[in-house]
């Protein structure tokens, strides 16, 4: 029963970043904030600072959402491709590290930019759902035009 309950866990823990990616490129407010605990902590300033352009630490989910959603809605189309998920539990927290690449296109077309990022992610049991406590985004390699779809 124990194996069952860890790969429960597994695939749920994983579930939390498809949340995030797929949230925010079917522009889906619910399903992109239930990848959050309410205090949640989203930092994507490595890999800002690797694409030259500005970040600030984001805090809550609220924050985190209304903020990556404003910035691309109306403007961006994203996709998120999630591979390479290594997870860990210890109890009611866990830790995952995955590789994604994210795409993000001007709906004009005139620009986009490709991230392969890594992603160190801290989680938290809530019920039979796992959510992200804190994010990290480091950045291995990019093309395209990074500055003007995060900075508008």
């Amino acid at each position: 029963m124990d194996e069952i309950r860890e790969l429960k866990d597994r695939v749920e823990i994983v579930d939390a970043l498809y949340r995030f990616g797929l949230g925010q490129d079917l522009k889906d407010r619910e399903l992109f904030a239930s990848a959050f605990a309410e205090d949640a902590e989203l930092d994507f300033r490595p890999a800002a600072r690797k694409a030259g352009i500005a970040s600030e630490l984001m805090t809550g989910r609220d924050t985190i959402v209304d903020t990556i959603l404003g910035l691309f809605r109306g403007r961006v189309d994203t996709t998120h491709t999630v591979t390479n998920p290594r997870v860990r539990i210890d109890g009611d927290t866990a830790e995952l590290t995955a590789l994604v690449e994210a795409q993000h296109v001007l709906q004009d077309g005139s620009q986009h930019a490709l991230l392969k990022n890594i992603y160190a992610v801290e989680l938290v049991r809530d019920g039979e759902r796992w959510l992200i406590g804190r994010l990290r985004i480091d950045n291995v390699w990019h093309t395209g035009s990074p500055k003007v779809i995060f900075e508008p």
